[in-house]
């Protein structure tokens, strides 16, 4: 397991970092993420990926649950509880459903398995796809 720790105890540089997290956030900074904590021993680590998810996640031709919605697919596929937890919290509170939840599993569930097998039987893409 990493190694939290806790906003009081953070470097400046973290708590920088997580300081604007939390105002955008309307949180108080000693409530933030597990993952911010993990990564406050990483002060570099920890402002490119701040940078990453705010570029991400700002406002652009997709809107807020959808961008969840991918990040959410990713996060099944790639099997990470913590981020499934806590996308799926964030979807949820943009305004994901249940059933959509449920249609986003099949579809996960469907592209993975379509996958592995056009990857196992090479097939070679359509001249139509490219």
């Amino acid at each position: 397991m990493a190694k939290l720790t806790e906003y009081k105890d953070m470097a400046p540089r973290a708590k920088a970092v997580v300081e604007e997290i939390a105002g955008n956030r309307g949180i108080d900074p000693a409530a933030i993420n597990n993952v911010w904590k993990a990564l406050a021993h990483h002060p570099q680590v920890m402002e490119q990926f701040a940078g990453e998810m705010k570029a991400a996640f700002a406002p652009g031709k997709l809107d807020s649950l959808t961008k969840e919605l991918i990040y959410l697919a990713v996060s099944v596929t790639n099997q990470c509880d913590y981020c499934i937890a806590s996308h799926g919290a964030a979807a949820r509170k943009k305004g994901m459903t249940e059933q959509q939840y449920s249609e986003l599993l099949a579809i996960v569930g469907l592209a993975n398995e379509t996958n592995r097998l056009v990857t196992a039987l090479g097939v070679e893409v359509d001249a139509a796809f490219r």
